[in-house]
């Protein structure tokens, strides 16, 4: 299996609780490994062949957060 990461910075995530909720929406996307996040950037962790990038990014946004840049490796 190959595991991609991905780095959000995240400009509205304020508080311990809108940390948690983001964490525990991302760890329900299927080929997600695992989701480290503070109250400016979340890093991911994610099977390529499970989950893209996009759907990632979509799903913060979905839950109302502004992703104010991305990177990868």
């Amino acid at each position: 299996m190959s595991i991609s990461s991905a780095y959000f910075t995240i400009g509205n995530l304020e508080n311990r609780h809108d940390v948690k909720a983001l964490k525990r929406e991302l760890d329900k996307l299927a080929g997600v490994i695992s989701v480290s996040a503070s109250t400016r950037a979340v890093a991911v962790d994610y099977d390529p062949t499970g989950v893209g990038r996009e759907r990632i990014q979509k799903q913060i946004e979905r839950m109302g957060f502004v992703v104010s840049n991305e990177r990868r490796e």
